[in-house]
């Protein structure tokens, strides 16, 4: 997926989970920030970001923060943190046939009982049900999920496990917003019961998968499959 028009700026501080201000060619800029999660580790003061440029007379905000740089020993990398990223590059990768077959029927947002997932894919005589989580926690190689508790993501994990018991395949698909990283596993210090959920779902037969993405400040496009350690 691209964004259509990027700039680059300075962070200064996160006021609130919505909203940060930014220093854009030295004027102070109160942008909105495509993503509810904490991000501490990369919204740090002084940090490079870069901005969609989403000029409208409808938004409160031109801009939307939905990529930063990242320091991690010797290397800078970028990072996406716009949630809603994810899904979209999830789409055109599905869609390619990344997981299943180019002739699968794709659909968005489809409800089983008390859930809605991010897509239904029928593939020949396969019925699937898969959701997107995206990935921004790093440290030193390893990604990991949640960086915040999810009551919402453990309820979706055990929807998923119910639908496996009702004949149908179900995938959770980790996006994680950035290159090469060694490994994807559960972030049992923010969220462990999520952790128990989620290694619950792989015994029940729910497939957990991990990609990485290439990362530009216009652009997140799934790449390679990223080692899963729960």
């Amino acid at each position: 997926m691209k964004y259509k028009k990027v700039i680059s700026g300075d962070f200064i501080e996160r006021p609130n989970r919505f909203i940060a201000k930014v220093d854009i060619n030295g004027k102070n800029e109160t942008v909105h920030v495509k993503n509810t999660g904490r991000c501490r580790e990369l919204l740090v003061p002084g940090c490079t970001v870069y901005l969609a440029d989403e000029k409208s007379k409808t938004r409160k905000t031109r801009y939307d923060l939905i990529c930063a740089e990242k320091k991690s020993g010797d290397k800078t990398f970028l990072i996406n943190l716009d949630s809603q990223a994810p899904n979209a590059a999830a789409e055109e990768w599905l869609r390619k046939g990344g997981l299943f077959s180019e002739n699968a029927v794709i659909r968005r947002e489809v409800t089983y009982k008390e859930s809605r997932f991010d897509f239904y894919i029928e593939d020949g005589e396969k019925k699937i049900f898969l959701e997107v989580k995206g990935v921004t926690l790093e440290n030193n190689g390893v990604v990991s999920f949640p960086d915040a508790p999810t009551e919402r993501g453990i309820k979706h994990i055990n929807e998923l496990i119910d639908s496996v018991k009702n004949g149908y395949e179900a995938y959770i698909l980790f996006v994680v917003q950035m290159k090469s990283p060694d490994y994807f596993t559960a972030s049992d210090i923010n969220h462990p019961e999520f952790g128990k959920a989620l290694r619950r779902a792989e015994k029940c037969g729910v497939h957990i998968i991990a990609v990485d993405c290439l990362v530009k400040p216009d652009e997140l496009t799934i790449e390679d499959r990223v080692k899963v350690k729960l």
